[in-house]
């Protein structure tokens, strides 16, 4: 039979693998997750590694020196977010697209390209594409749900000003 390993990152400094033997076993080991609770790592050789709950900026970086580094900027991040009201910060995935899928409610995706300040909104079932590079943010007037499947490695931050939205993340040119 074909031996399988999974790995989980239960905590911050701790990846434990988990041998299975049969897809069967993989399946009984990855358990059933709520993606808002529990974000997916999608990796290199097709692997999909369920995570632990994101608890801040601090589980980003710890995420990007643990399981996602070997992948480098190939490895994908998936997880849910659930927003009542406006982003409070531009963010910037240099190495990759990501995709902003709408599941629920609807919401304004704010793209920032330098010279063009694109809106594009979103209703549930649609979705958009962050090109690598390009700032952005996103609006909503009501419960909203998004799936974002992101190439985080190097992201960045910043702050937003809502009443400046038509210039763009402060700081950049």
């Amino acid at each position: 039979s074909i031996s399988l390993q999974i790995l989980f990152f239960f905590c911050h400094n701790k990846i434990m693998s988990v041998d299975a033997t049969s897809p069967k076993d993989t399946a009984k080991a990855s358990g059933a997750n709520k993606l808002e609770e529990a974000p997916i790592h999608l990796g290199l050789g097709a692997t999909s590694v369920p995570m632990t709950k994101i608890t801040g900026a601090g589980w980003y970086e710890e995420y990007a020196k643990g399981i996602a580094s070997p992948d480098g900027k190939e490895g994908r991040l998936v997880s849910q977010y659930t927003f009542t009201e406006p982003w409070n910060v531009w963010e910037m995935h240099p190495v990759g697209t990501e995709v902003v899928l709408c599941t629920a409610g609807s919401l304004v995706l704010i793209q920032d390209f330098g010279e063009e300040i694109i809106k594009t909104s979103l209703g549930a079932g649609e979705y958009a594409i962050n090109p690598p590079g390009v700032w952005h943010t996103a609006d909503c007037n009501e419960k909203t749900t998004a799936i974002f499947i992101t190439a985080g490695m190097g992201t960045e931050n910043k702050p937003r000003e809502c009443e400046k939205e038509e210039e763009g993340p402060a700081g950049t040119e």
